[in-house]
């Protein structure tokens, strides 16, 4: 069986061309194909029967991401990885937004190379995923604290992973956070240890620094003393989400009440929201002035999702009063349930433990919101016109 990877590389306008070569020279496992300019005819040199893209540039290279986004476009089914020096803040984000499949810092050695390169083919082998690989990034918000953001969050995070996604669950209250101890996980590594770490963010130290439930949720967690979220920059942050969307089918964020700016970062990368209010005067305010906050920063009121929890209590309040107050009917309602405390207290979702309750078909319901489109189809992959070793335009 040949287990080689054969490579296509294209040059962008500020890529070292001798150490990109001395990253992909005396590797048996490894093949360069062809090495492209930007400008070169791109179809022809897409077209050639290669197993993966690498896109080689500097992190001044404006064109890099156009780049990545016309070969993942050409052949959806084929992997791109940017290959690069030392990128800065915020050029890692660009990259997995733009549809790259990893990144690789140089300098490497050739079998580090050849390692990366064969990780990034298994985990898209019989894969043709059309468009940019990014999951839905779902943020949870709720701008009174004691609300139900939590329950919301790791509930909602559960139901999906019971429909046998692919799920991460970060948890951004830096300071406070209890995403941890409501699913009974033990905080080995938090997201200090990420930040301590430090870029590149990719797939494989993401995963090293996620902790599993035992539903198959993996979870960012917070950061254990207040005094550590100072560490988390919002770049890396982006940076972090960036990477996560690319390697999941779903992420979901579990917010600190207000907007901070960690929040406000969130909502900006976000595809929907969860705004999660109660049955009191207090809440609905605050909700109603969360849902004009979103409409103000322009976010399309079609992509939140109005979580009402304890839906059912008798405090003088009617949910037909809180369509009155924030201005819209909620979408989910969350009757109130005995058992949540108690399924909080013992680390175990109301969706694990009491499936049958009204509250777990509620968080079903909202899972729902988020799977009833269907997946898109496999494209073929498009047809090669060449096999044999090509050179178009290579730098000297």
């Amino acid at each position: 069986m040949d287990d080689t990877i054969r490579i296509l590389v294209s040059l962008a306008e500020h890529a070292d061309p001798r150490l990109v070569e001395s990253a992909l020279q005396d590797e048996p496992s490894l093949e360069v194909l062809g090495y492209a300019d930007y400008f070169d005819d791109w179809r022809e040199f897409l077209a050639q029967q290669a197993d993966i893209v690498i896109v080689a540039c500097s992190a001044t290279d404006q064109g890099a991401t156009a780049m990545v986004d016309r070969a993942v476009k050409h052949r959806p089914d084929r992997p791109v990885v940017v290959m690069t020096e030392a990128p800065p803040n915020g050029f890692l984000r660009q990259a997995f937004e733009a549809g790259a499949d990893d990144v690789i810092t140089l300098p490497q050695a050739p079998q580090e190379v050849a390692f990366t390169l064969q990780k990034v083919i298994a985990r898209r082998r019989g894969l043709a995923i059309p468009g940019k690989p990014t999951a839905p990034l779902i943020a949870v918000l709720g701008p009174k604290g004691g609300t139900g953001k939590t329950l919301c969050a790791t509930n909602l995070s559960v139901a999906l992973a019971q429909r046998d996604s692919n799920v991460v669950l970060v948890d951004l209250d830096l300071q406070f956070g209890d995403i941890g101890l409501a699913l009974g996980l033990s905080p080995e590594r938090t997201m200090y240890d990420l930040m301590k770490a430090g870029p590149p963010f990719d797939h494989d130290k993401l995963d090293r620094h996620l902790i599993r439930h035992s539903s198959g949720v993996k979870v960012l967690i917070a950061p254990t003393r207040p005094d550590q979220a100072s560490a988390v920059s919002i770049d890396y942050l982006r940076d972090i989400y960036a990477s996560l969307r690319s390697m999941s089918d779903f992420v979901i964020v579990d917010t600190p009440p207000g907007f901070t700016p960690e929040v406000i970062a969130t909502i900006d990368v976000s595809t929907e929201i969860c705004m999660v209010g109660m049955l009191d005067s207090l809440s609905l305010k605050n909700t109603k002035l969360g849902v004009e906050t979103l409409d103000l920063m322009g976010y399309d009121a079609e992509r939140i999702a109005l979580i009402l929890n304890r839906a059912d209590s008798r405090v003088g309040i009617t949910p037909e009063d809180v369509s009155t107050i924030v201005g819209r009917t909620p979408d989910v309602f969350v009757p109130s349930d005995r058992e949540i405390p108690r399924s909080i207290n013992e680390g175990t979702p109301i969706v694990a433990v009491k499936p049958s309750s009204g509250a777990a078909k509620a968080f079903r319901d909202l899972a729902d919101r988020f799977t009833k489109a269907p997946a898109p189809a496999k494209q073929p992959a498009a047809s090669s016109t060449s096999g044999g070793r090509t050179l178009i335009g290579r730098r000297r």
